[in-house]
């Protein structure tokens, strides 16, 4: 598996890399490299516009891709709209929706465990909006207190917004508990599922929410495009939220504007070909292992990095033990996590080192950053091996009370 990945044959500061930062950007393997190869070269046309051969191609692939999408969350394809990211989708939701949904004194729920992503569009739509955000606590074991989840809700909650898999402690949330619950009072579920689609199956009937996000350079595939899937019904009431090329089924100066149908109209301008090809290959890259082994292999990882990691005085691990996926952060007492993450680069060792873009988690847990280690599926014990040795040396060097 790891052969399929050329970013881990180079050495970094004399050694081989170790790259524990595949919640930051999960490695591309060749196969998705060579799709994207192909898209720029053998086929490197617009989309939906050439009546010629290289642009029937590439759209046809285009439009492959989109198929993929809606096999992985198990939905139609015409649900499936291609954005430049999960930041993107979730801003779309809140200003293409949100602002028909919100009026004076209504409520958007959020939690306490969102990336800024999640937070920052809702924050700001409520006060245009003269809302009210309220704020689903993050309990010191790193869920969050969804037993208290229906002291937040009332009759006026529009939209509960929150995320499937914290990208800061790989808290995962019970998605379908908490959409029954909204939807008990009448709220829009949007669900940041970024981390989440890496490591588990997302199935949208399953989980019950009415909008879903995702990046494709979290799930192997390429930069800058993203994926947002949602309720039919929704996404015919939503407004577009770019305008331009390609979304338009006629235009006029004295008629104005007839838009295009769901997808189309949400995808103005020449897309991201390319990346949405080559996301289309990471997902059948992903589909051919299979989620079963994918999540035997890396709970047998974080189990092997909690166990070695909880030895090490002075050292603490954060959220909530066995149960998270794919994402462990520490702290080390006497030594911040920006001087441990340099040293480890010293080493050959990635790991992201900050507040991941998740203050209010760091805040709820007093803290300013963390130390995160986040594993893929080319990750191996001996790479934790290599991590722990660096800790326990970085102590060694740093540490106080040895």
């Amino acid at each position: 598996m790891r052969d399929a990945f050329p970013t881990l044959a180079q050495r970094v500061n004399g050694h081989s890399l170790v790259y524990l930062d595949s919640a930051g950007t999960a490695l591309k393997p060749t196969g998705v490299l060579d799709v994207m190869h192909r898209a720029y070269t053998d086929e490197c046309a617009t989309i939906h516009r050439g009546l010629y051969s290289l642009s029937t191609r590439a759209t046809a692939r285009f439009e492959k891709a989109r198929e993929k999408v809606a096999q992985l969350l198990r939905v139609s394809a015409d649900e499936i709209i291609f954005t430049g990211g999960t930041t993107e989708s979730l801003n779309a939701v809140a200003w293409g929706l949100g602002r028909q949904l919100l009026q004076d004194g209504d409520e958007v729920l959020v939690s306490e465990l969102e990336h800024h992503s999640n937070l920052l569009p809702w924050q700001r739509l409520c006060v245009e909006r003269r809302a009210i955000l309220r704020v689903l606590p993050l309990r010191c074991d790193g869920h969050l207190a969804l037993d208290t989840l229906d002291d937040y809700l009332s009759c006026r909650t529009r939209v509960v917004a929150i995320s499937h898999l914290s990208n800061s402690l790989g808290s995962v949330t019970d998605i379908k508990y908490v959409a029954n619950r909204a939807h008990a009072v009448g709220a829009v579920v949007v669900v940041d599922g970024a981390q989440a689609v890496p490591h588990m199956p997302t199935h949208m009937a399953d989980l019950g929410a009415d909008f879903y996000a995702f990046s494709g350079h979290k799930l192997y595939g390429p930069f800058g495009v993203g994926v947002l899937w949602g309720r039919a019904e929704y996404l015919k009431a939503m407004e577009p939220w770019r305008l331009g090329g390609g979304m338009v089924r006629s235009v006029s100066h004295s008629e104005g504007v007839i838009a295009a149908e769901v997808p189309h109209r949400f995808e103005a301008g020449t897309p991201n070909i390319a990346g949405v090809i080559g996301l289309g290959a990471a997902i059948d890259w992903l589909l051919a292992i299979g989620y079963a082994p994918i999540e035997a292999h890396e709970a047998e990882l974080m189990s092997v990095t909690e166990g070695a990691l909880g030895g090490i005085d002075g050292l603490s691990i954060l959220g909530p033990g066995a149960t998270r996926k794919g994402v462990l952060s520490l702290v080390m007492e006497d030594i911040h996590p920006h001087d441990a993450a340099t040293i480890l680069d010293s080493m050959g060792i990635a790991v992201r080192a900050g507040h991941h873009c998740a203050q209010p988690v760091m805040e709820r847990l007093g803290i300013l950053a963390s130390l995160r280690v986040s594993l893929g599926i080319y990750n191996s014990q001996a790479d934790i091996h290599r991590l722990v040795g660096g800790i326990q040396e970085i102590r060694s060097i740093l540490g106080r009370g040895r």
